[in-house]
């Protein structure tokens, strides 16, 4: 599946997508092979292998070529590409337990990526067009059960905090789209169009509970998920009505980039009153780091800023990124090499309290818990827990018939196999 849709907070090392390209697609259970997924870091470490585990079951998926997986409690979902002998893709349901299969559906449109966020007993399988010039997209409800189609609407939706959906079509779509639908049977409950339009959503609990509206030749103005109803507005542009460089909801703020020198202004998120603001040059993105404001520069590192104060508590040029884990912060250091060595890193000092070497990493649950993996030097894979805030990694597992370019998902952990198959493996607690 698509990336985009599966998405538990994932860490990227390139730079951001403007707030214009914002909320970011919904979040689910897992995320694809052939993507950068949940939370996926490139690494991979010497760490002492561990003896094999007794043997279990494992469950293989038939799964063509490019295929995309999630697992969705007791369903793995499989989304088949289009071939030259079947000319649609597919979404196909098989049972975790034993890999029987229950459904198999075609999907409708022409998108060349898929992706889907289960909701209740729905499947939202949402498609993009890929390289589209403007990139446009359709989401398709299909029961869960059964495969069968309930409806389906432009754009790509992000869950609210009332349960419902939000659905806004690409920011590069002319007049922008946003709307608030029942999952259940697609009925608009509010709806707003703007000429051209930022938005952003402060996310909470994993839904949004606010949205940001940006007009780049007006006033912002912050909405209410539940209604659509206008809470605060105001012109926050620079001296003189420049545009803004970006405008992004964070921490219970709203931060505006842009002017000359580049200035950050953060303003509370309910009122949009004015709460500080600090020169910082260019800035890539800023990150909701737990007890600071991560600010990725592109000159001068990464800023750790208190978000009370805009006091800034530290910089350093050897930080890529910051990711808050368990209290602490979880980062790479700025390095050419794509496999990235992550460390701990203090949030309110910017000190260095470990070092994790290299691993792929992967959020495995809503708990919180990390995983890594690696090639095991005697066969298959080795599986560690990261530990962010004790700073090390603990070996839980060994999978010995995978082969390597594996994803977490739900407790489990889906690997090419030998022979090209797909497995999964139900990791041990």
């Amino acid at each position: 599946m698509t990336g985009s849709m599966i998405d538990l907070g994932e860490l990227r090392h390139g730079p951001e997508p403007d707030a214009a390209s914002l909320p970011r697609p919904p979040r689910a259970h897992g995320r694809p092979l052939r993507c950068v997924l949940v939370l996926l870091f490139l690494l991979a470490t010497v760490v002492a292998a561990a003896p094999p585990p007794p043997g279990r079951t494992v469950v293989t998926v038939p799964a063509q070529a490019g295929a995309d997986m999630l697992v969705d409690g007791d369903l793995v979902l499989v989304i088949n590409p289009v071939t030259v002998q079947a000319p649609q893709w597919r979404l196909a349901a098989f049972r975790l337990s034993d890999g029987e299969p229950v459904w198999d559906v075609p999907l409708p449109g022409q998108a060349r990526s898929w992706g889907i966020l289960p909701k209740g007993g729905m499947l939202l399988v949402t498609g993009y067009e890929i390289g589209a010039d403007p990139r446009v997209s359709l989401t398709v409800a299909l029961d869960r059960a059964t495969g069968a189609y309930r409806w389906q609407q432009p754009d790509s939706p992000v869950e609210l905090a009332d349960g419902n959906l939000l659905l806004r079509s690409n920011g590069e779509v002319e007049p922008v789209r946003v709307r608030s639908v029942d999952p259940c049977c697609g009925t608009v409950r509010w709806q707003v169009t703007a000429p051209t339009v930022g938005v952003d959503a402060q996310i909470a609990d994993e839904r949004a509970e606010r949205l940001v509206f940006t007009d780049v030749k007006g006033p912002v103005e912050v909405r209410d998920t539940r209604t659509g109803a206008v809470l605060a507005r105001a012109d926050l542009r620079p001296p003189g009505g420049r545009p803004f460089t970006y405008v992004q909801a964070v921490d219970g703020l709203v931060l505006t980039v842009g002017g000359e020198p580049k200035t950050i202004t953060a303003y509370g998120l309910d009122r949009l009153d004015r709460r500080w603001s600090i020169t910082a040059g260019e800035v890539d993105i800023v990150q909701d780091c737990g007890s600071v404001l991560c600010l990725r520069t592109r000159s001068a590192g990464l800023w750790a800023v208190d978000p009370a104060t805009g006091e800034v508590r530290w910089r350093s040029d050897r930080w890529s990124w910051a990711w808050p884990s368990g209290g602490r912060l979880l980062s790479s250091v700025i390095s050419s090499d794509p496999a990235a060595q992550f460390f701990v890193i203090d949030p309110l000092t910017g000190r260095e309290l470990a070092d994790l070497g290299r691993w792929k990493l992967y959020q495995l649950d809503t708990r919180g818990r990390l995983f890594g993996v690696r090639r095991n030097p005697d066969g298959g894979v080795l599986v560690g827990e990261v530990d962010v805030r004790a700073g090390r990694t603990r070996i839980v597992d060994v999978l010995p018939e995978a082969t390597g370019e594996c994803e977490a998902i739900s407790g489990n952990v889906l690997c090419a196999g030998i022979g090209g198959s797909y497995r999964i493996w139900r990791l041990r607690d």
